[in-house]
């Protein structure tokens, strides 16, 4: 009986149905109402990011006037759009009346 020599194969895959589901960016975008504490303790409670991040998204917001805070697939993007949209006022700013606004922009 002669000795058989398998190796694996490569399965190469030419097309696909499956089409890749776009990413966008959520983006904050930067006001007078919601102080830097504000913004870091809403990234911590929406994102889990820690302080250290947070700080550095508040102060891309400040500079730069928007900050991207997540690049997804859309409809996880939009429940974290909801997520900041209802987090609230910021209570050490008086003149705050609401949450801070984001937006989604089409991922390049």
């Amino acid at each position: 009986m002669p000795d058989t020599l398998t190796s694996p194969g490569t399965h190469v895959i030419e097309e696909t149905d499956q089409e890749l589901e776009p990413f966008y960016h959520l983006v904050l975008l930067d006001d007078d109402h919601h102080t830097y504490q504000y913004v870091i303790e809403m990234l911590n409670a929406l994102f889990g990011y820690s302080r250290e991040k947070g700080f550095a998204i508040a102060c891309a917001v400040d500079n730069d006037g928007r900050a991207i805070v997540l690049t997804a697939p859309k409809d996880k993007c939009e429940a974290k759009q909801e997520q900041i949209h209802a987090y609230g006022a910021d209570p050490r700013m008086p003149i705050s009346q609401g949450s801070m606004s984001a937006i989604l922009e089409a991922a390049s």
